[in-house]
């Protein structure tokens, strides 16, 4: 058996959450609901009626999807390779996702892919410059 690459793990995670954070911000344009309006009415104005949470939501999430996947011109890219940058962007994204009603298993799955990224931020894993690749060991040396 192999070593679990918590990256790989994390990024997978990740790109579910961002799907779900999509379909949720589509929802949102049709059946805008803030997930606190129990405890209080005036985050309504975030969702209507000038739909502000979900256009916010839905740019979140395509750029996850953009950034995990990743497209061909972020591949490679101190951007993309960077699990700090994920570090300081997730918590955004799902503080976004929190708020609104649709997002909220959205907002539960990108903290735990951040803790996941954090496990192996603190592990000293790197993310390779070609996506889904395995960083390549160093060039053995013959022990005497």
């Amino acid at each position: 058996m192999g070593k679990l690459i918590k990256n790989h793990w994390a990024r997978l995670i990740i790109l579910a959450a961002a799907t779900y954070q999509v379909a949720a911000a589509l929802e949102g344009f049709f059946w805008p609901k803030i997930f606190w309006d129990f405890a209080t009415k005036t985050l309504d104005r975030a969702v209507k009626p000038i739909p502000v949470l979900q256009i916010i939501n839905l740019l979140f999430g395509l750029i996850l999807l953009a950034w995990e996947w990743p497209l061909g011109f972020l591949a490679g890219s101190s951007l993309h390779r960077s699990l700090e940058a994920r570090l300081a962007f997730l918590p955004l994204t799902a503080l976004a996702a929190a708020l609104m009603y649709q997002g909220t298993n959205a907002a539960i799955y990108q903290v735990i892919g951040l803790a996941v990224y954090f496990w192996a931020y603190s592990e000293g894993e790197m993310i390779c410059a070609k996506p889904w690749t395995l960083p390549q060991r160093g060039a053995r040396t013959a022990r005497v």
